[in-house]
C-alpha cells in the first residue's frame, strides 16, 4: 500500500465519509482515490453534481489493519 492509500484509509476511518470535488480529477487526491477504488478500498457515489462522496469499504479497513500491525 503506498503511503498516499494509507494516509487517505486512516483519514477515513477516523473522520467516516468525506466529500471530494470532482472537477479537476487530474490531481493527487483523485489518483489517490481512483487507486484505492481499484482495489476496492474505497467507494465513490455522487452526492451532487461536482461532489462525490468518499467511504472506506470493508477491504480498505483490512488492508489498513495489515499495514498498521
Amino acid at each position: 500500500m503506498l503511503p498516499q492509500q494509507r494516509l487517505l484509509l486512516e483519514l477515513l476511518s477516523m473522520s467516516g465519509d468525506i466529500a471530494a470535488p470532482t472537477d479537476n480529477k487530474e490531481t493527487i487526491l483523485w489518483r489517490t482515490l481512483d487507486e484505492c477504488k481499484a482495489k476496492r478500498r474505497t467507494e465513490l457515489s455522487e452526492i451532487n453534481p461536482g461532489m462525490c462522496r468518499v467511504s472506506v469499504t470493508a477491504v480498505g479497513r483490512i488492508d489498513l489493519e495489515k499495514v498498521s500491525s
